[in-house]
């Protein structure tokens, strides 16, 4: 089976600073140690309300990172020109509500199908790698294909917010063959911990997950580099690597 790709989401550092609206802690000195303890890349998501990173933090972490950017927008013009302009490695494009207090779902790809292929189209004209923050249905996974997305991000918090239900996790297995089958990279993320990760990093058709407010959430108490390695460790015996 092939490795797991982990990509830190720094979002919640952002979140922590932004409490009292001071400069620490920073989230590119923290993408930094991210990196160092063997992050494969890293995710923020610029969203249109700037609640946690600001728009200094995107320059920075596209000018600073050593590994691959990761970088969430919603569907706007507004954010698609900032992307065009930093030329982030992938821009994963995600739902937004401005009353939500993260991402409660995937984006519905099977409305305002024209402005997500414009955007699709747009990222793939500046040389950036295209994503679909979406929800683990077939008709969503299908659509997402017929857009031209490069990769699919899964939304996994059905399955984190409802351990006890064998649903959502077949649901990921399924989308996530699906997913390869229409020849996209498969991502996954959202709710994922430490105790709940191995069944979805056991799926061999997901190549990348994207994790945050755990390994944030662990830091508080270990730092970031234990909490990563703890992470990378429970994703590598799920998957049989060392």
């Amino acid at each position: 089976m092939a490795p797991l790709r982990l990509y830190i989401n720094v979002d919640h550092v952002a979140t922590l600073r932004q409490a009292r609206r001071t400069d620490e802690p920073d989230p590119t000195a923290a993408a930094r140690l991210c990196e160092d303890a063997g992050a494969d890349g890293i995710t923020a998501h610029l969203r249109e309300d700037r609640r946690h990173m600001q728009d200094a933090d995107i320059d920075a972490l596209r000018m600073s990172l050593r590994t691959p950017f990761n970088l969430e927008i919603a569907c706007t013009d507004e954010m698609l020109a900032i992307a065009e302009r930093l030329k982030p490695y992938q821009v994963t494009l995600v739902p937004e509500r401005r009353e939500e207090v993260t991402t409660e779902g995937g984006l519905d790809v099977t409305r305002a199908t024209d402005a997500i292929a414009d955007a699709i189209a747009r990222l793939k004209a500046a040389n950036i790698r295209t994503s679909l923050f979406v929800d683990a249905v077939p008709m969503i996974v299908e659509r997402s294909a017929w857009l031209g997305a490069h990769a699919i991000e899964l939304h996994t918090g059905a399955y984190a917010h409802h351990p006890h239900d064998d649903r959502p996790l077949a649901a990921l297995q399924a989308a996530s063959k699906q997913g390869r089958t229409l020849g996209m990279a498969v991502h996954a993320g959202h709710g994922l911990t430490v105790r709940n990760v191995a069944p979805v990093a056991a799926i061999a058709d997901i190549e990348e997950l994207n994790i945050g407010h755990s390994i944030v959430s662990r830091a508080v108490f270990v730092g970031l580099d234990r909490a990563i390695r703890e992470m990378r460790a429970a994703m590598n015996a799920a998957r049989g690597a060392r």
